[in-house]
This record gives C-alpha cells, sequence and structure tokens, in this order.
C-alpha cells in the first residue's frame, strides 16, 4: 500500500539515503566533488528543514517532494522503485494542491526530463548553469 504525508524531523536520514542512491542512479553528469559539496547541502540543511510530501510503500519511505506554490523543488523516487507510477502520483498529488506546476531540470539528466514531458510539462527556458553556478544546464519547465 501506497501513502503520500508530510515529513518530520525524524525522515531527514531516510530521505538522505534516497536523494543519495537517486542522484547517483540518474546525474552520472555530476563531477564528484560537486556530489560531495551538494550531498552534504541536502543531507545537513535542505531536508532537515523542509516541509516535504514523502511517499511511502508498505510503511517505509520511498520517494519525497519538495514544493514552493506551485514550483517543483524536488522529486526524488528510490531507484528501486521507478517506473511504479509514484512519481506520477506526487505530481498528481502537487497539482490537485497547486494548480499547473513548474520545475527546473538539469538538462544532462534524460530520464527526468522524458519523465517531466510525459507528465505534461513543456519546455519555457534554459540556464546554462545551475543554482550554484555550477557547469550543469538547467530547463525550466511548465505543465500544460
Amino acid at each position: 500500500m501506497t501513502q503520500l504525508r508530510l515529513s518530520g524531523p525524524h525522515d531527514a536520514r531516510a530521505l538522505a539515503g534516497i536523494w543519495r542512491r537517486s542522484v547517483r542512479a540518474t546525474h552520472d553528469f555530476l563531477r564528484e566533488e560537486d556530489f560531495v559539496e551538494i550531498e552534504r547541502l541536502v543531507a545537513d540543511h535542505y531536508l532537515p528543514q523542509a516541509r516535504l510530501w514523502v511517499i511511502e510503500h508498505e510503511g517505509a519511505p520511498v520517494g519525497f517532494m519538495g514544493l514552493s506554490g506551485s514550483h517543483v523543488d524536488a522529486l526524488f523516487i528510490d531507484p528501486a522503485h521507478h517506473g511504479e507510477g509514484l512519481g506520477r502520483a506526487m505530481l498528481e498529488h502537487a497539482a490537485r494542491l497547486e494548480g499547473h506546476l513548474t520545475v527546473d531540470v538539469n538538462e544532462q539528466n534524460a530520464a527526468a526530463v522524458g519523465f517531466y514531458e510525459r507528465m505534461g510539462f513543456r519546455r519555457t527556458g534554459r540556464s546554462p548553469l545551475d543554482d550554484a553556478g555550477r557547469p550543469y544546464p538547467l530547463l525550466h519547465l511548465r505543465q500544460d
């Protein structure tokens, strides 16, 4: 059984593991030193403080999503659960809450770009660098 709920401080460690496994599986373009720096920021600062939607399968967290209004800040699913419709379920939940969604996705993450396009997102722009000024271009997408 799958359940969606808001995160609590006790979730940070499990969510950091999901983030780590997901990024390792999908972000092969990241330099190792960038991965280490981003992981520290995510695990130590973002996850413990952010209000996140957590999706559970059989009582254990298997993914999470962060929202700022209608903007999807983060959406990560444990690679062991890719293809099960969990990301779709989370986006549908967010759309019910906020209406048409936006997201920024790494251009080099072809799987994520394809996922969002299948979910009805279209490109509205591109930035040559990520939010921290690293050489990882971002695509700006909006849901139709």
